[in-house]
């Protein structure tokens, strides 16, 4: 996280990008309440004073690592950011008819060309982050591979030596406290909706050091 730190102190501008599949995307399951990375472009560009930073999302509903590699160059590259949020994972894990979208493996080869590609880029930062778990009972085509598609992205990311940000052990540890699966936080059994969108700003404020008591965005939600 040292090199993300660094961006937030210095006074040059820094363009940051949310790249992944529906959850980042933030459309129809926040019923037009601002998804996560609008809660974070908030953070950055108004309460910081960041102005002159800019916060791109090219996310979309339907992604896979496939699809992130075979969209990089107009979804990614030419924008030519400093930073790369990517979250996804959801996909990729789905149990079809004719087996598993992206096996495990593939999986984990597409994560770290990605993460090469991102790099390459002028020495732009990845950051690989886990996603929501699905609820109880109500995705198994995907809550079978889930937890092992989550543990690959962490694998991944401590052997690049890249920053991560584990949404997924985040709610499962907010989740045991509580008592009960964070039902509430949910649109479907897949889909966060704007409390669960909070729920991942307030993470990434936690890890970026930019979480204050006196911002009006971290006090949308207190878990």
């Amino acid at each position: 996280m040292k090199e993300l730190l660094s961006i937030l102190r210095s006074p040059k501008p820094a363009k940051w990008l949310f790249y992944g599949d529906s959850i980042t995307h933030g459309a129809f399951h926040t019923m037009g309440w601002r998804d996560y990375t609008e809660l974070f472009s908030e953070r950055i560009r108004y309460e910081l004073r960041r102005l002159d930073d800019v916060v791109i999302k090219s996310a979309y509903d339907g992604n896979t690592t496939r699809h992130l590699l075979e969209s990089f160059e107009w979804r990614v590259e030419q924008f030519r950011p400093q930073v790369v949020f990517v979250m996804i994972g959801t996909n990729d894990c789905c149990i079809d008819p004719a087996g598993v979208r992206v096996p495990l493996d593939e999986f984990k080869e597409n994560l770290n060309t990605l993460i090469k590609r991102i790099q390459a880029m002028n020495g732009a930062i990845p950051v690989l982050q886990t996603t929501c778990p699905p609820l109880p009972a109500g995705a198994l085509t995907r809550e079978v591979n889930f937890p092992s598609y989550m543990t690959a992205i962490r694998s991944v990311a401590r052997d690049a030596r890249i920053p991560i940000i584990d949404h997924s052990a985040y709610w499962r540890r907010k989740a045991k406290a509580a008592g009960s699966i964070p039902y509430w936080w949910m649109s479907d059994a897949i889909h966060p909706n704007e409390m669960g969108h909070r729920v991942f700003a307030e993470l990434i404020f936690k890890k970026l050091k930019i979480h204050t008591p006196d911002s009006t965005t971290c006090r949308l939600f207190s878990a």
